[in-house]
């Protein structure tokens, strides 16, 4: 919290930010501004609320703090720039950004807030670093309802590849040392990303859809069509990396694609050894690199979900309630924030700590539990507890009182 404490004008919503983050690293069952403002061991939520929406403090400087001190602890050459978009199922029309949307949280279009995230991976760990909030064209064109949100007059509409080349490209401008960028079909699909890695000549991995167009010397062809003319010598058994259960084999094989700009561009092939299933990446890099280097940031890729399921679940990246601009950015940060010290403490105790063979190395799961048993200990007495009880079944009378009086009279 040291590292952020300049980003706030006045004491007040600096302790109250510390107590919100301690709040989203507890072992709460929910994290919400009542939850969190009860574990804080105050009367009423008002406080944490104002924190989120009016106090005068800068996420974005805050974000970009998160950023220097994730590539401090997790600082690799090889680091892989991971970006991806998650989603938050909302209900009602209001929530900023909301809409009727395929969000790969539920696997369908639901009514959802979409997000796209960028991810430090390195072997030592990973972490979120930068988030941009995606606002769909039923936001951008209906002028009141951004301003009803608090969504400044200068956001326009931008495709989740063009928020990933913004995040990128703020990572890369502000020295973040990394050597590739990894993600899905989404990204490797759009040309104008990957031209604008090319003119920074930073490799990239990313997947493509099987009817995804090659430029070969014998023409155009799909992907999967180019797959088929591989011979079997070109095909390797490669790890993608180690996951739950030991390391992930795969069969690897590389073409070329023919391509009048500098660097090296490749189509990489993954298929699984039992079901034959394929997958496909795109590939650059300004120099030759093995085929081993390429399935090493495809393997990559999977840190991100990792990310997101324990931003998730260990932080409240998306268990917020709020509806406006200032206070989603807010509360995103702050649960990024959360996150990257559970990973940093992570990667730093496999460091000094293997621990012995029979004990798997610590988790960020485990790193929260006993940060929250042995170092925070919060105690609140009975009195504490009746206050909140009162507070919320008050609460909850006015609201429902309220909704019936916004109700049509019967007839």
């Amino acid at each position: 919290m040291g590292r952020i404490a300049g980003r706030f004008a006045r004491v007040e919503p600096r302790r109250r930010a510390r107590a919100f983050v301690l709040g989203l690293l507890s072992e709460l069952p929910r994290k919400n501004c009542w939850t969190l403002a009860e574990h804080a061991g105050d009367a009423n939520p008002y406080g944490l609320q104002h924190l989120l929406s009016r106090a005068k403090w800068d996420a974005d400087a805050v974000r970009d703090d998160i950023r220097g001190f994730v590539v401090e602890h997790l600082h690799d050459t090889a680091a892989v720039l991971v970006v991806d978009e998650t989603g938050d199922l909302k209900k009602g029309t209001n929530t900023v950004g909301v809409q009727r949307q395929y969000t790969g949280t539920a696997g369908r279009i639901e009514n959802s807030q979409v997000a796209v995230y960028l991810a430090y991976s390195t072997r030592r760990g990973h972490a979120a670093i930068d988030r941009e909030l995606y606002v769909p064209r039923s936001w951008t064109e209906d002028t009141v309802r951004c301003r009803a949100a608090g969504i400044p007059d200068t956001v326009g509409f931008a495709t989740k590849p063009a928020l990933a080349a913004r995040v990128i490209g703020r990572a890369l401008d502000a020295g973040v040392p990394a050597s590739w960028v990894a993600g899905d079909e989404v990204y490797g699909g759009n040309p104008h990303l990957r031209t604008a890695l090319e003119k920074r000549q930073v490799g990239y991995v990313l997947a493509v859809a099987r009817d995804h167009q090659i430029t070969t010397r014998a023409g155009m062809l799909r992907a999967d069509t180019l797959v088929k003319r591989l011979p079997r010598r070109d095909w390797q058994k490669l790890s993608a990396g180690t996951g739950a259960k030991g390391h992930r084999f795969y069969d690897w094989a590389l073409a070329d694609i023919t391509d009048d700009q500098p660097g090296h561009h490749q189509l990489l092939v993954r298929r699984n050894r039992r079901t034959g299933e394929l997958a496909f990446y795109r590939c650059y890099s300004a120099t030759q690199v093995p085929l081993s280097a390429l399935v090493q940031v495809a393997g990559r890729r999977w840190t991100v979900e990792e990310t997101f399921q324990s931003g998730k679940g260990l932080a409240g990246l998306d268990e917020h309630q709020v509806r406006r601009w200032t206070s989603w950015h807010r509360w995103v940060t702050l649960a990024m924030l959360a996150h990257a010290f559970l990973a940093v403490v992570r990667a730093g105790e496999h460091v000094r700590h293997p621990g012995p063979d029979e004990l798997i190395p610590l988790t960020c799961n485990e790193i929260q539990h006993l940060f929250n048993t042995l170092v925070v200990r919060l105690v609140h007495d009975t009195a504490h507890r009746l206050v909140w009880s009162h507070w919320r079944r008050r609460h909850q009378a006015r609201s429902q009182t309220s909704h019936y009086h916004r109700q049509p009279t019967q007839a």
